[in-house]
C-alpha cells in the first residue's frame, strides 16, 4: 500500500542503520540485502538479509515532516512498549526487538529492528482453507483476549499522559480526529456536531469500563502470522492503547457486516459459545486464560460497540487526506461506514 508516511531509504542509509544496530561485520555487501515488505499502510518495513544471512526486519516511522494523524505521533514508541508488555507478560506470541533507535541521529524518525517471522501473512494467504481459516481466527481471538488480561496505570495512550477515566479518554481520541479533519477540511459526510452528538448522546455506556485494558485495536488478520494451521506472531502493535477491550478489531464485524463475520474470533475471545466445543480448536490454555465465561454482550456494550466502529469509520475517511492516496476506495468505504453506524444511533443520511 502507497502512502506518503512511508520513509523509504537509499541501501548506503540502510546500511548505516545496520551497522548501528548490529555492528560493522553484519552489514551485507551485496546490493539486493534489502526488500520492501509491502502489505503495511503506514511505516516502511523491509526484509533485511545480514552478512551472515540472517534475516531481520527493519521498521522505520514517518518522516518527521511529514504531516500524521494526532493520534500517530511518536506512534512507534507506543509500538515498542506495546511489545514489551505482551513479550513479558503474555505467551502471546511477538517478534523479538533486536535494536531500538529514537535518537534521530541517522534518519530523521524512529525505527526498530525485529526477528523475521518466517510464515505465512494470515490477512493475505490465499491458500488456506475454510476449515484452517476458522480455527485461526478462533486462536486470533483467544490470544487476543490474553493480551487484554495487561492492565495499565490510565486510560489512553500507553507512552505519555492518560487520562483517569475511560469516558475522558475515549473523547480525546474522537476529538483528536475529528480536529484532524477539519484541520484538511475532509469531507465526513456529516458535520463534526453530528458526530459529537452521538458520542455525547450515548456517553454514559462508556462509564462502565473501569479498569484500562491493553488493547491491540488494529489486530486484523493481516496484523498475524501464520504456519501449519497455527497463529505464530502477532504484529503492528504500534495503535495498541489502554481502554476497552471490545474495541478490538476482530469484533467490528459486529456493526459492519462488510468487515466479515466475527463469530469465530468472538468464539475465542470469550463473547460467543461454539456449537460444538470441541470443535473450537483452542487449547485449554487458551480458552481459559482469562477467566471468561462465553456470553452475549448487554445492550449497554452493544452501544460502546458501535461508538468504536463509528471511531474507526471515522478515521478511515480523514486519514485517506493524510496518506496521500490516489483513488477514493478507502475514502469511499469510510463515507458507506459512517452513514450506516449514523443509521444505527437513528440519524438519518443528511
Amino acid at each position: 500500500m502507497e502512502s506518503t508516511t512511508k520513509n523509504r531509504q537509499s541501501p548506503e542509509t540502510l546500511r548505516a542503520l545496520i551497522e548501528r544496530a548490529y555492528g560493522a561485520d553484519a552489514v551485507p555487501t551485496t546490493s539486493d540485502f534489502a526488500h520492501e515488505i509491502t502489505e503495511g499502510w503506514f511505516n516502511v518495513a523491509y526484509r533485511i538479509t545480514l552478512r551472515d544471512s540472517r534475516q531481520v526486519v527493519l521498521k522505520i516511522a514517518p518522516p518527521a515532516n511529514v504531516p500524521v494523524l494526532t493520534r500517530e505521533v511518536n506512534m512507534m514508541r507506543a509500538e515498542l512498549e506495546a511489545m514489551r508488555l505482551v513479550s513479558t507478560q503474555t505467551t502471546v506470541p511477538v517478534p523479538r526487538v533486536d535494536f531500538a533507535d529514537l535518537t534521530h541521529e541517522l534518519i530523521d524518525a524512529d525505527y526498530f529492528f525485529m526477528e523475521y517471522i518466517d510464515a505465512d501473512n494470515f490477512g493475505f494467504s490465499t491458500h488456506l482453507s475454510p476449515e484452517v481459516i476458522a480455527a485461526g481466527n478462533r486462536e486470533l481471538g483467544a490470544l487476543n483476549r490474553e493480551i487484554n488480561t495487561i492492565t495499565g496505570p490510565h486510560f489512553g495512550p500507553l507512552v505519555g499522559p492518560g487520562y483517569p477515566t475511560w469516558r475522558e479518554a475515549f473523547h480525546a481520541m474522537i476529538e483528536d480526529t475529528l480536529t484532524d479533519g477539519e484541520r484538511v477540511g475532509i469531507d465526513l459526510g456529516w458535520t463534526s456536531n453530528d458526530i459529537r452528538s452521538v458520542i455525547h448522546e450515548n456517553a454514559a455506556a462508556l462509564d462502565e469500563v473501569t479498569v484500562p485494558h491493553l488493547v491491540e485495536v488494529d489486530l486484523w488478520t493481516k496484523n498475524s502470522m501464520i504456519r501449519d494451521g497455527r497463529i505464530v506472531a502477532i504484529l503492528d502493535h504500534e495503535r495498541a492503547i489502554y481502554g476497552d477491550p471490545l474495541m478490538e478489531a476482530g469484533l467490528t464485524g459486529l456493526d459492519l457486516p462488510s468487515f466479515g463475520d466475527p463469530t469465530n474470533f468472538m468464539i475465542g475471545f470469550g463473547i460467543a459459545s461454539p456449537a460444538d466445543p470441541s470443535s473450537a480448536g483452542l487449547t485449554p490454555t487458551r480458552q481459559t486464560h482469562a477467566g471468561l465465561t462465553p456470553t452475549t454482550l448487554t445492550p449497554a456494550q452493544r452501544t460502546r460497540r458501535r461508538l468504536y466502529s463509528l471511531y474507526l469509520a471515522v478515521i478511515m475517511i480523514v486519514e485517506t487526506k493524510y496518506r496521500g492516496h490516489t483513488d477514493t476506495e478507502v475514502y469511499d468505504l469510510g463515507r458507506e461506514c459512517l452513514d450506516a453506524l449514523m443509521a444505527q444511533f437513528g440519524r438519518l443520511t443528511p
